[in-house]
């Protein structure tokens, strides 16, 4: 059967490609390699829990802000959407001491303000640039000037006092803190979106996953998984620089007019076979390109009625200096663990959770010595090697939490090596291809590829999180569409 459309990766990038272009009348379909939809947020279970991997809380999602715009127009604003603590959505906890992080500008400079009177000015001048890069279309010239800027200098720049200036980057374990390259305009819309309003989900990733597949299927479309492709069929017309199918490991073949990939490009353009459509230079960047560290994340099972639920994150560092540098990438697992997120779902009742996740960076590095192996042939070594990280990390956690480790009666550890296997991210990435304010051609990749009728879509492309992911699915529909009409039926800023 041959489609209009037809996405490859069913993360939240494909995901809403399809629903998107499925509600505008397109034949869709959807494939996805794995057994289970949804990518980096979709949950897992053991025993009666379910995990998340990546979907931990969302910003943007109130009326009249960007992300509210897009989940509306796809069905998914009458989910089970918590808003988190007006006053502290993050706390920052540096040297001992925590800060706040509130929602809404004015009230999150305000509230830091009262701790840092000298900054005042400073603050304000620092939330109106969020402002201002929050709304600016994307490809702007206000886009560029600000992915120009280096983040950390930029901070460094415009507040004296250094404390200041790392705690400002204090939640930003959503993105990697690397202050040689990390652009301004990744790191305000890593942290702008959710300084407007910040939510979690009181339910499993998998029922926002699920929900968009019904919507995909409610507009005539398709979600087919255990469909891996291994190959980008070229037309048979040589001089006609386009894919006509996607072949998949069964055997499975899928015509269409369009394709769209959500996979990594280096993936993405190794399914191209034929050497017309892709010049060897364009394969050999794609292949090199640097992608940012991984994850390591502890999924933690309480003893009931042990631990209140609370309705913010916590991001606790042993250091004051929470900048990340490529001389520490390099040192790899000589480093103790130094930073850790906390946070929890919130309780279907009552006012205990029973689940808590720990997240902390981990470099490719750690890992290597296991980039050969495959889930559950690693060996003992590598099982002792993530129950010291997770201890370490929870032993970090206790300093906000006295007694966590006591309360756990399970725990669940993955690695980027888990994700890289999982989601096919090249050295299990986290946030995709590492962008770098003094090479913006070479890292910001467009939705356009050099082959006429192959879209890209995803994190590894302008903007990565739940709302840069979503923006980044508005601009490849748009390819298809026209941003007039993306602009038409989704009234959000782009």
């Amino acid at each position: 059967m041959r489609h209009e459309v037809v996405v490859i990766g069913s993360g939240l990038g494909g995901l809403l490609c399809a629903a998107i272009l499925a509600r505008q009348g397109k034949s869709v379909v959807v494939l996805e390699r794995q057994t289970q939809p949804g990518g980096c947020i979709q949950s897992y279970t053991r025993g009666k829990y379910a995990f998340d991997t990546g979907l931990h809380y969302v910003g943007g999602l109130a009326e009249g802000q960007r992300l509210h715009a897009i989940f509306s127009y796809v069905g998914l604003m009458d989910l089970p959407w918590h808003r988190m603590d007006a006053d502290g959505f993050d706390l920052i906890t540096v040297g001992g001491q925590t800060f706040a992080f509130a929602q809404g500008y004015q009230q999150f400079a305000d509230t830091l303000a009262r701790q840092f009177p000298a900054e005042r000015a400073a603050l304000g001048r620092y939330v109106e640039m969020l402002r201002q890069n929050e709304e600016a279309a994307l490809g702007s010239e206000e886009t560029f000037r600000f992915f120009g800027m280096n983040a950390y200098q930029y901070l460094t720049d415009t507040f004296q006092n250094k404390v200041l200036a790392n705690i400002l980057a204090g939640s930003a374990i959503k993105m990697e803190l690397r202050r040689e390259s990390l652009p301004l305009f990744s790191f305000a819309h890593g942290n702008s979106a959710f300084i407007q309003s910040s939510w979690r989900l009181r339910a499993p990733g998998n029922l926002l996953v699920q929900r968009l597949i019904d919507r995909i299927q409610a507009d005539g479309g398709r979600v087919v998984c255990g469909a891996e492709v291994v190959e980008l069929m070229a037309d048979p017309d040589v001089n006609r620089k386009r894919v006509v199918a996607a072949r998949c490991s069964n055997g499975e073949v899928y015509e269409g007019d369009v394709f769209i990939s959500d996979a990594h490009p280096a993936m993405t353009f190794q399914w191209v076979k034929a050497p017309h459509l892709i010049k060897n230079v364009f394969r050999r960047r794609m292949g090199m390109m640097q992608n940012t560290g991984g994850m390591l994340t502890v999924s933690m099972v309480l003893k009931p009625h042990t631990l209140r639920y609370f309705n913010h994150n916590k991001f606790v560092y042993r250091t004051t200096d929470i900048w990340g540098s490529e001389m520490q990438e390099r040192a790899g697992d000589k480093h103790t663990i130094d930073r850790v997120m906390v946070c929890c779902r919130p309780p279907q009742a009552g006012d205990y959770t029973e689940q808590v996740d720990l997240l902390t960076p981990m470099s490719w590095e750690c890992c290597r010595k296991w980039e050969h192996t495959t889930v559950a042939h690693r060996g003992d070594d590598y099982l002792d090697m993530k129950e010291q990280k997770a201890q370490e990390c929870i032993h970090l956690a206790e300093t906000v939490i006295p007694g966590l480790g006591d309360m756990a009666v399970a725990k669940y550890v993955s690695t980027p090596l888990t994700y890289r296997d999982y989601n096919q991210t090249p050295e299990g990435s986290a946030y995709g291809i590492r962008k770098d304010y003094d090479n913006m051609v070479m890292t910001m990749l467009s939705p356009k590829t050099p082959i006429q009728n192959l879209l890209l879509t995803g994190q590894n492309l302008m903007l990565h999180g739940v709302e840069g992911v979503s923006m980044t699915a508005l601009l490849t529909c748009s390819e298809l569409l026209g941003m007039d009409t993306i602009r038409q039926v989704i009234p959000a800023r782009i």
